[in-house]
């Protein structure tokens, strides 16, 4: 009973699971383990067996963590949509995990009941904080039930789909159930947490969506262990500071963009709050620059750790802030499986080559419902790719170059769009930029950027000019820019991950010149 939060529910019972950042209100493990088992005893009843699927679509809410836990010890797959999708994409979703139970909020009704008979799988609805046409109350619903532990419980499975960045998600199942839920387990399936010092004193900040991966999951590894979770019900930048400050946060998660924006606040709002409680900021999801990270370490100390992998949980890397420092730029070492660099044919490369990289005896995955794409993510030895590109050191750290899917090739070179991306953030007047190909009749492709400037009053032929002339007194010319468009916001998701697709579909359908 290691890794289970109903230890706590017993040895802890009023200490709290996790705390609503906005509203305050605190969840405690005794509350938390008798909520999730009404719950489980719900899904009990309207039938759902092992390996059956749900899905959750709401916000940052209360109910999400009950909701995930009843599933984990019911053997569910439970699917965690995103809030911000569109009615098509989540009649998508729901119809390809073939989930048997939708729990959604009164806060996204308008999607809700636009899904109506779109999701002819979908037996039963439920519907927090309210109710609308074709849903029950969630709350009314289980409160029905008993808070004890249904019979034959075992583990279940988060069933998450990728952000869709570069085509329509993909539903990734990387792991089997077959284990029963709470008994003494083999401590290997968290050693992975060890390496951020998981412990039962933690005060976890989670400024990030709970239907993303890791917040998902490492919240959910919080319980297992003990500590509490601070849940932002969305990101502000300086409000995440005052929840460091009031809270003395000992561990968090963040994405790139959100250091980015600290940074751009005036000194005297960075310096406003007490940060000296944090002793682990995790951060990955999207490549950091060398500079944005030399700053955030300078200001919060060597607590930063950044990992690489992905929800596939094939493999992973690890590296703390002292081993960064003599690593700029890269994403560690292999924690989890072994690392690869493969050429196109399926040919090892040697150190400082840049090549696809590969894990090998990491955990399995495939993609649910779609085996052509698990085929393709395989090399002819079977070891697995996220289609990432990047080399190796001679010392075995790895260095991420770009999605293979987003390199650009002009003229026969082959360029990474990151590095431009990475050198254009860093300059006073870009809160956010993409880097990406167009077409060009000489060359194939042409580098294309679009800023978000600082003050939109600003962009112009001027900005762009010295945009141009700052990136290349930094790398390349032909790494850089041709041409620098302005737009006040760029299409991320809510977990920092570019959408280079939208805005690749305006420039090859001419929508903008």
């Amino acid at each position: 009973m290691r890794f289970s939060p109903r230890l706590y529910a017993e040895v802890t019972p009023d200490k709290a699971a996790y705390i609503m950042a906005n509203s305050g209100e605190e969840v405690t493990y005794r509350q938390l383990e008798e909520r999730a088992n009404q719950c489980a005893h719900f899904f009990r009843d309207v039938g759902l067996k092992n390996g059956d699927h749900i899905a959750i679509f709401m916000e940052n809410s209360p109910r999400f963590f009950e909701i995930a836990w009843a599933a984990q010890r019911c053997g569910l797959y439970y699917t965690a949509v995103s809030r911000y999708l569109t009615v098509s994409e989540v009649e998508y979703i729901l119809n390809d995990c073939g989930a048997k139970v939708f729990l959604t909020s009164k806060a996204l009704q308008d999607v809700a009941e636009a899904l109506g008979d779109k999701i002819p799988n979908v037996k039963v609805k439920v519907m927090i904080n309210g109710i609308t046409q074709g849903y029950n109350s969630y709350e009314d619903t289980i409160s029905e039930f008993p808070i004890i532990p249904v019979k034959n419980e075992f583990e279940g499975s988060d069933m998450l789909y990728s952000s869709g960045t570069t085509g329509r998600p993909k539903g990734i199942i990387s792991a089997i159930i077959e284990y029963p839920f709470d008994e003494d387990e083999d401590p290997e399936p968290w050693s992975y947490f060890d390496l951020f010092h998981y412990r039962q004193d933690m005060i976890y900040l989670l400024p990030a969506p709970l239907y993303h991966t890791a917040p998902l999951r490492y919240s959910m590894a919080v319980h297992r262990f003990g500590g509490t979770v601070i849940v932002m019900e969305g990101f502000d930048v300086l409000y995440s500071l005052y929840l460091i400050e009031k809270y003395k946060v000992t561990h968090s998660q963040w994405v790139p963009t959100m250091f980015v924006r600290m940074l751009k606040l005036p000194e005297k709002d960075r310096k406003k709050y007490d940060v000296s409680s944090m002793q682990m900021a995790m951060h990955g999801a999207a490549p950091i620059s060398v500079g944005t990270k030399r700053q955030m370490i300078a200001w919060w100390g060597p607590v930063l750790v950044e990992y690489y992998g992905g929800t596939e949980g094939n493999g992973g890397t690890c590296i703390s802030s002292e081993e960064w420092l003599e690593h700029e730029g890269s994403v560690g070492k292999s924690v989890m499986g072994e690392i690869h660099i493969l050429d196109e044919n399926g040919y090892e490369l040697l150190a400082g080559e840049v090549g696809t990289i590969y894990f090998a005896n990491g955990n399995s995955f495939e993609y649910y419902n779609d085996s052509e794409k698990t085929e393709e993510s395989r090399s002819s030895k079977g070891w697995s790719t996220l289609g990432d590109i990047g080399y190796l050191d001679k010392d075995g750290y790895l260095y991420l170059k770009d999605r293979k899917a987003d390199m650009i090739i002009s003229g026969g070179v082959n360029i990474y769009p990151q590095e431009a991306e990475q050198v254009l953030i860093e300059h006073d007047d870009v809160i956010d930029v993409a880097v990406f190909g167009i077409p060009n009749d000489d060359f194939g492709e042409e580098v294309k950027a679009v800023v978000q400037p600082k003050d939109m009053s600003n962009a112009g032929p001027e900005l762009e000019r010295k945009l141009k002339t700052y990136c290349r007194s930094k790398i390349s010319k032909i790494k850089c820019p041709a041409t620098i468009d302005f737009k006040e916001d760029l299409p991320r998701t809510p977990t920092g991950k570019l959408i280079k697709r939208k805005l690749k579909e305006l420039y090859f359908k001419n929508e903008i010149n």
